[in-house]
């Protein structure tokens, strides 16, 4: 990995119906880096999401490919599995894509992880992104989930929305261009 690059300030979201960043994302750099700290859906069980834009977010919903795996285990220490969830997969789909499942909305638990995308301004390559995170589930489950796709355009990426999907989100997002 190349040196990160901080790319503005923080983006920070207190009950929000989601966390848009709508600049810097150019061709500056060839990958993009999204730290996610600490995000909490405001109500429980709902699922973090992901959608990206090419007319600077005013439209999402472009098309995505991706696999969705896991690994779980509850805090009572019993339960552990590692799977692949084809039903949170994005099969050439429009709709936000899925970084988690049932995240937690008590006081104690949130979401945090990282996602790369490469070559967003690229206007001959589809996008390839890689998200690794884990979360706290509404069942008192810790899950560490990893998501893998492309984004079906050779058009520049150049916004991205983060969501849960009902309800609204806090946290903090921190964009960074690698070298």
């Amino acid at each position: 990995m190349g040196i990160p690059t901080l790319i503005g300030s923080a983006h920070t979201a207190s009950n929000a119906a989601s966390i848009e960043i709508t600049s810097g994302i150019d061709g500056t750099y060839d990958e993009y880096m999204f730290v996610m700290t600490d995000m909490f859906p405001h109500t429980n069980g709902e699922n973090m999401r992901v959608t990206f834009s090419t007319d600077g977010g005013t439209g999402y919903g472009l098309t995505k490919t991706s696999a969705f795996f896991h690994a779980q285990h509850y805090e009572s220490g019993s339960g552990g599995s590692v799977s692949y969830d084809s039903s949170y997969d994005s099969a050439q789909s429009t709709a936000a894509q899925n970084l988690t499942y049932s995240t937690g909305g008590d006081a104690d638990q949130s979401y945090s992880g990282i996602m790369r995308l490469w070559q967003p301004s690229s206007t001959t390559f589809q996008k390839h992104f890689y998200v690794r995170g884990n979360h706290s589930m509404a069942d008192d489950r810790s899950s560490d989930v990893t998501v893998v796709g492309y984004i079906n355009t050779t058009t520049a990426v150049d916004a991205v929305k983060f969501l849960f999907s009902s309800g609204n989100i806090s946290g903090t997002i921190q964009m960074y261009g690698i070298e």
